[in-house]
């Protein structure tokens, strides 16, 4: 077995908050004689999220088994997806800072699955993977992601399965959206479809493009963390993992 050094593209001050989190979670439950001290399964698990590693590249790097490895990251990951943002509470949020408008986006996880599992192939990507719900501010902070449905659903379907249509419209605030949520609503607006389009609609489709297109980094942020490339767990995981990821980039952007 060889050894390396690595980094991670993180500040310590992240690292500070997860092994804050992990210590007072040990503490909730009365845990004891722990093979790792917080620190260092705080700093596991954001080496399993931002770069991939599998749990037997974790256990040979910290000195414990895989189960352990798994164990610890499952745990943290729990921990820190539990302090991720709700709906209601992101949009209140939104609306007090005074945003001029949101962005509704959706996006796929891909995950490990075979051809024989259609419910998990996305027809918009032409891969398998699990639909997630993003809502980003103009600027492309991300504001709130959704849980995990199956990779075959609608965005739209799954904006609606999650209430996200129905409480973007109760903000008052205008939403941006692609054409896959086309019919979610007046508040939504989304490009003019078809071809030979008016010059007026092709004038509001490159306005539209260009307020939307920074909102949509949120999911290239998310996709930073290598974990969310391809997933060879659960798939009913990605929201967990996603979630706890969220938490983490909250307080990345907070010590910068």
């Amino acid at each position: 077995m060889l050894l390396y050094r690595a980094s991670l593209p993180l500040s310590r001050q992240t690292l500070t908050y997860a092994t804050g989190v992990v210590r007072r979670h040990r503490k909730k439950i009365g845990s004891k004689g722990r093979a790792l001290p917080p620190g260092l399964q705080a700093l596991m698990t954001l080496v399993h999220l931002g770069k991939g590693e599998t749990f037997v590249e974790l256990g040979a790097g910290f000195a414990v088994s895989t189960s352990t490895a798994w164990r610890y990251v499952n745990e943290t990951v729990e921990a820190l997806a539990a302090r991720s943002p709700q709906l209601g509470a992101a949009l209140a949020t939104a609306v007090k800072d005074g945003l001029p408008y949101l962005v509704l986006d959706g996006t796929l996880i891909a995950i490990d699955r075979v051809a024989a599992d259609r419910p998990y192939y996305s027809g918009k990507h032409r891969r398998h993977g699990m639909n997630l719900q993003v809502i980003a501010a103009p600027d492309g902070a991300l504001l709130w992601v959704s849980g995990p449905l199956r990779g075959s659903v609608h965005d739209l379907a799954a904006a609606r399965i999650w209430g996200v249509v129905r409480a973007l419209a109760a903000t008052g605030l205008a939403v941006l959206a692609d054409k896959a949520y086309q019919g979610a609503g007046a508040h939504v607006l989304t490009p003019y479809k078809g071809h030979d389009k008016p010059e007026a609609q092709k004038e509001a489709n490159r306005a539209h493009a260009k307020l939307r297109g920074p909102g949509e980094r949120a999911n290239a942020q998310l996709k930073s963390w290598r974990i969310l490339r391809k997933l060879r767990c659960c798939p009913y995981r990605a929201g967990r993992i996603t979630k706890a990821i969220h938490t983490l980039q909250l307080r990345e952007t907070t010590s910068r």
